[in-house]
């Protein structure tokens, strides 16, 4: 039986799970990127209406925002992705699209975002981009913690880890089967549609 252990405050608890989780997929995010995490967490758990969100429209709409609401959409966009690949990768598979769709989506979103930004901000937003699918490992994790079940199905890691190299992905594919996969496509670490938004002109 597992031990349950309790922390002073709801963040501290947050903290203890991304920590354990991280040393499960052994990632190490550093500290900004896991506060960053933990505050997402915080900000979203009770949040019944990220379920609704049409996340690729959300994205278009940036294209004709400008300023603080561009930004705050992009980083929401960039958000809702990553919770959805990490904390319910189930369901993209009910959407009928892969989980890679949420992360190139959310690499992009993170990425414009750096790309508009002339402060320091801009520094946290590309390593949320450049990291994106070590985050979203650390998420899956999150919820093996306490039950030590792969939260991804078989061909679900074989797609995720073939498209973007997935560590997290890679190792619930060994849990399935002692065989080695083999990719059949080369991952794209930046989506056509961040190339499209990056080459875009647009107001600040």
């Amino acid at each position: 039986m597992d031990t349950l252990v309790l922390h002073p405050t709801s963040t501290a608890q947050w903290h203890a799970l991304v920590n354990e989780a991280e040393s499960m997929c052994h990632a190490r995010l550093g500290e900004e990127l896991e506060s960053y995490l933990v505050f997402l967490l915080m900000r979203y758990v009770n949040a019944a209406d990220i379920a609704n969100s049409v996340l690729a429209v959300e994205y278009l709409q940036t294209a004709e925002m400008t300023g603080k609401l561009r930004a705050d959409q992009l980083r929401d966009v960039g958000d809702k992705c990553l919770l959805y690949s990490g904390l319910f990768p189930g369901r993209a598979q009910r959407r009928r699209v892969n989980i890679s769709y949420y992360v190139d989506l959310g690499v992009s979103a993170y990425g414009v975002l750096a790309d508009s930004l002339a402060d320091m901000r801009a520094t946290l937003y590309e390593a949320l981009s450049a990291r994106f699918v070590a985050l979203m490992d650390v998420l899956q994790a999150t919820r093996e913690v306490n039950t030590h079940k792969p939260c991804l199905q078989p061909l679900d890691a074989m797609d995720l880890w073939s498209d973007t190299n997935s560590p997290h992905a890679l190792a619930t594919l060994a849990l399935y089967s002692n065989g080695f996969p083999v990719k059949t496509t080369q991952p794209q670490p930046d989506s056509t549609l961040y190339a499209r938004f990056k080459n875009k002109p647009h107001t600040h």
